[in-house]
């Protein structure tokens, strides 16, 4: 676990606005004297209206926030999201686009654009954004960028449509913010992780109790068996018991379409590596890197990385097809990468800038590998570009 004092600290305003936080989650602790399990926790720390990390006000995302994204990386990366979704457009009777959670707004811009580029014909942009403050950022972002008449476009809602639409959703870093139950497995018990208040050190705290949940302990009993052995020291790792709900949900809103999810993480197999002990839990503040949960609540992100035969499963229950598993520097080239990495009228400055954001978007030890996209589909039957240079559903 990281010690606090070796990352920023926080300004007294966010200071505040942490404490207040603090203290609505531990007074729920005493009401309900019992403790939280991570994933009530995380859900508090993340989304509680106006405090959580991503319902308040504090930037995010780029220099002044804690993390960047492919889409302010570079608008290559949105431009080859956008020809990848034409190739499913192309097939609907009524067109459309869902984004989860759009950040600044940039790659909904880049998409517009791109898709008017290439002549494709788009009904709505659909939005869903539960941030009062981020759909705000992104409308005055998008409305001072767009022509009117792709602004125009744009829709923004708080959930999925109420009636199924024919449509194209994007959903790009999103599972990993989902709210996940971390577990412990020693030699000889399994355990869950809760949240606690330690009132003697002012702090929240682990504390792991016994796994009763049946579907919980089935999951463990194969973990077990396909760990082998574990050591005095332990291992630990998570589970995300929200993918399969949402995918369901996603399911039900669309009668035709494509999902595209692109996300850091692994199959089941490299996920669950007996190596891997303390598992991929990770909070980002201010560009660092750690894993301490506890940090000021409400002032970083926390995530975990996807396990991808788990998404597979889910979008195979919930109806999908399985139509592609790939990292994203494969997928990029697949949707037209290398014909927007070619600028004959770009000056030598620009050819270098966008070399940077390429390599950034694609080399192993960057982007290129860690993050993945899996495409879902429904009631659509063409190949898709993206997965055409390597397709790795063998793996999953």
């Amino acid at each position: 676990m990281a010690n606090p004092k070796k990352l920023p600290i926080p300004t007294d305003d966010a200071k505040a606005l942490s404490e207040q936080l603090t203290q609505k989650i531990r007074t729920h602790l005493k009401r309900s004297s019992q403790p939280m399990r991570f994933s009530q926790f995380m859900e508090a720390v993340l989304y509680t209206p106006n405090l959580g990390y991503y319902s308040n006000s504090l930037p995010k995302i780029g220099s002044e926030g804690d993390f960047i994204t492919a889409p302010e990386v570079s608008p290559i990366f949105s431009r080859c999201l956008a020809r990848q979704a034409k190739q499913a457009l192309e097939q609907l009777s009524e067109p459309n686009i869902v984004e989860f959670g759009a950040g600044r707004g940039r790659m909904a811009g880049d998409i517009l654009r791109e898709l008017e580029r290439l002549n494709q014909p788009l009904e709505r942009y659909y939005i869903i954004e539960i941030s009062a403050e981020l759909q705000q950022q992104q409308q005055a972002y998008l409305q001072s960028t767009l022509p009117q008449h792709l602004f125009a476009k744009l829709s923004w809602l708080s959930k999925l449509p109420s009636q199924p639409i024919r449509a194209v959703v994007l959903a790009n870093e999103l599972l990993d913010a989902m709210p996940f139950e971390r577990l412990r497995i020693e030699p000889d018990r399994a355990l869950q992780a809760y949240v606690t208040f330690n009132e003697q050190s002012q702090r929240f705290d682990w504390d792991y109790q016994p796994i009763t949940e049946p579907s919980m302990q089935r999951f463990v009993n194969q973990l077990i068996k396909h760990l082998g052995k574990v050591s005095d020291l332990g291992y630990e790792t998570e589970i995300n018991l929200n993918i399969g709900p949402w995918l369901k949900a996603v399911s039900d809103s669309l009668s035709q379409g494509l999902v595209l999810l692109i996300d850091y993480g692994y199959s089941r197999q490299e996920y669950y590596q007996p190596a891997r002990v303390m598992g991929t839990l990770r909070c980002h503040y201010q560009h660092r890197a750690h894993q301490n949960p506890f940090f000021y609540p409400g002032l970083q992100d926390i995530t975990a990385h996807v396990d991808f035969t788990a998404v597979a499963e889910a979008g195979f229950d919930a109806g999908f097809k399985i139509a592609g598993y790939t990292t994203q520097a494969h997928f990029l080239m697949g949707s037209g990468l290398l014909d927007m990495a070619i600028d004959p009228d770009a000056d030598i400055t620009e050819q270098i800038r966008l070399a940077q954001q390429i390599k950034t978007l694609t080399l192993p030890d960057e982007m290129g590998e860690t993050f993945k996209v899996m495409a879902l589909t429904k009631q659509l039957e063409n190949s898709l570009m993206g997965f055409s240079v390597r397709d790795l559903r063998h793996q999953l």
